[in-house]
């Protein structure tokens, strides 16, 4: 089982609507921002000098000492008092309309075609778990490549467990590939039973 180089002709053959032209790079990026920005926790929180757990007395009186004036000691110019403009909870997620998400999945996998780094399979699949199965897999199918993204319709669960501990490569579905996900590997082998659905969700 050798992989051959899906061919920009091959693909349109496959009904995959090919984009050649610079149209839809913005749309990439927005997409991936967004992708991005949603794996985001925001859970990162300072106490203000409201919330910080320091007397509000006043530390001596107003004049006659020599120093400065103090009025609590939460201020934020003292050490342990509360932080000025610091972070609190929020939701770093952004809405892409579906349509600009859809044309950055047809850029990135057009631009992947084009380029000559995505590859097609009859099928990908290992017979036992086992991890050097998986590696060997890769070599023979995108050598001497290891970070390579793996397409198919489905997946059994013998590949899924031979392939948890490379973590140069990484398995996903044709109904779940992401535009990120089509750009952050070198190489991508794609399963004809996949090809279908590749085509399904990128068209107009």
């Amino acid at each position: 089982m050798s992989a051959k180089v899906l061919t920009i002709d091959q693909a349109k053959a496959a009904k995959f609507d090919i984009i050649e032209n610079g149209i839809g790079g913005h749309a990439v990026h927005e997409t991936v921002v967004a992708l991005r920005a949603a794996r985001r926790s925001g859970t990162a929180s300072v106490k203000t000098k409201a919330t910080v757990n320091l007397s509000g007395a006043k530390p001596w009186r107003q004049k006659g000492t020599g120093r400065a004036r103090a009025g609590y000691k939460a201020s934020p110019i003292w050490v342990g008092g509360g932080v000025v403009f610091g972070p609190h909870p929020r939701d770093y997620s952004k809405t892409v309309p579906k349509q600009v998400r859809k044309l950055a999945l047809r850029k990135a996998l057009s631009a992947r075609i084009i380029a000559g780094d995505v590859l097609v399979v009859d099928a990908f699949a290992v017979s036992a778990p086992k991890t050097k199965d998986f590696i060997a897999l890769i070599k023979a199918n995108a050598a001497p490549e290891q970070k390579v993204l793996v397409i198919s319709a489905v997946f059994d669960e013998n590949t899924y467990l031979a392939a948890r501990n490379v973590r140069p490569a990484q398995l996903v579905t044709a109904r779940e590939v992401n535009t990120e996900q089509l750009l952050a590997f070198r190489k991508i082998i794609v399963t004809n039973d996949a090809l279908p659905q590749l085509a399904e969700r990128t068209a107009k």
